[in-house]
């Protein structure tokens, strides 16, 4: 899976290089309980082979990087609890780990040239930085599915090849030669960038939407103005574009995948484990939430998330995984 790699990319740079200190930008980090895991296991895996070396431990400086609406101050008040963690697991040998939060797009700059050692981010270079243009044609549906028209197919791809090439462009100026990038990337398997897999998620909570205009609840024109910047790039589409734009150097590409309902396994078959479609629609409220009341207001917003759960729930038999493209890459120079 898609953890192990990063472990793998950060410890072979710190192998290669030994260095003093060690900077670290997790783009997209969000804020919640989860925000320093992946931080926290890139630092353990150092750690663990400097210890193995008999080397002193470097300095670490991790940047995180989100929206500006971020809830920054939230993390920053996890620090205290986060360092004594750290020290429990490695004791005092543990080097000094400084913190930033870093707000902005990271489709421009963000840090300083030649500043950082290594970039992760996780599900998040899949977000356009705009709706594309060109999608008048594609009534009916907020992203792109089997049913839309070529044109619209194209506008989501030149968007998310303008706005990928732009994210390597600037991690480019800002990662030292030889320094590692690990992206996790929803992704496909299929060629296709149509196919159900891309979107199947958003394509119910169009049906959700759409009930609510056949019920005179939301309007037909409010609907059909609203879709997400969203592109699921295949694995050849990612190695495509990062070839093309020439700065890195692909290590590996990895493709894995899961269920879109994680409660929907054969380990969990009691009804006290049969809430899925619940489950699905609350971390998909998480992150449509924002955009949906952006667009049509609050007054909506339970009542489309009630009827996602229980679309989710119907169409449950349909099994429909989750595809997530890893790419590790070394900055050329």
């Amino acid at each position: 899976m898609t953890k192990p790699i990063a472990k793998e990319a950060i410890t072979n740079l710190y192998r290669n290089t030994f260095p003093a200190s060690l900077a670290i930008a997790d783009l997209g980090c969000s804020s919640g309980p989860n925000t320093l895991y992946a931080v926290s296991e890139l630092v353990k895996a150092v750690d663990e082979v400097r210890r193995k070396l008999g080397h002193q431990s470097p300095e670490y400086q991790v940047l995180l990087n989100d929206l500006p609406g971020n809830d920054f101050n939230a993390i920053f008040k996890s620090l205290v609890g986060f360092h004594e963690d750290m020290r429990k697991q490695m004791g005092d040998g543990f080097g000094p780990c400084f913190f930033a939060g870093v707000p902005g797009s990271f489709f421009g700059r963000l840090f300083q040239r030649k500043s950082l050692n290594f970039v992760y981010s996780s599900c998040g270079v899949m977000w356009l930085s705009q709706v594309p243009e060109g999608l008048e044609d594609n009534k009916g549906s907020i992203c792109m599915v089997g049913k839309s028209p070529p044109s619209v197919v194209k506008a989501y791809y030149r968007q998310f090849q303008m706005d990928f090439s732009l994210f390597l462009k600037c991690r480019s100026e800002e990662v030292v030669a030889g320094g590692r990038m690990v992206l996790n990337i929803f992704s496909r398997k299929s060629e296709d960038p149509s196919s159900k897999e891309c979107c199947y998620i958003w394509d119910l909570l169009s049906v959700a939407l759409n009930e609510m205009v056949v019920e005179g609840i939301i309007e037909e024109e409010k609907c059909d103005s609203f879709n997400i910047p969203l592109y699921t790039p295949s694995p050849l589409e990612v190695e495509s574009i990062v070839e093309k734009e020439g700065s890195f150097t692909i290590d590996l590409l990895d493709v894995s995948q899961f269920n879109w309902n994680a409660y929907d396994d054969e380990v969990h078959q009691s009804e006290a484990f049969k809430d899925g479609g619940y489950n699905v629609a609350k971390s998909l409220r998480a992150v449509a939430e924002p955009m949906l009341v952006s667009h049509f207001g609050e007054a909506i917003i339970d009542e489309v998330f009630s009827r996602l759960g229980e679309i989710v729930n119907r169409k449950s038999e349909e099994k429909t995984e989750i595809v997530i493209v890893t790419a590790s890459m070394t900055r050329k120079g």
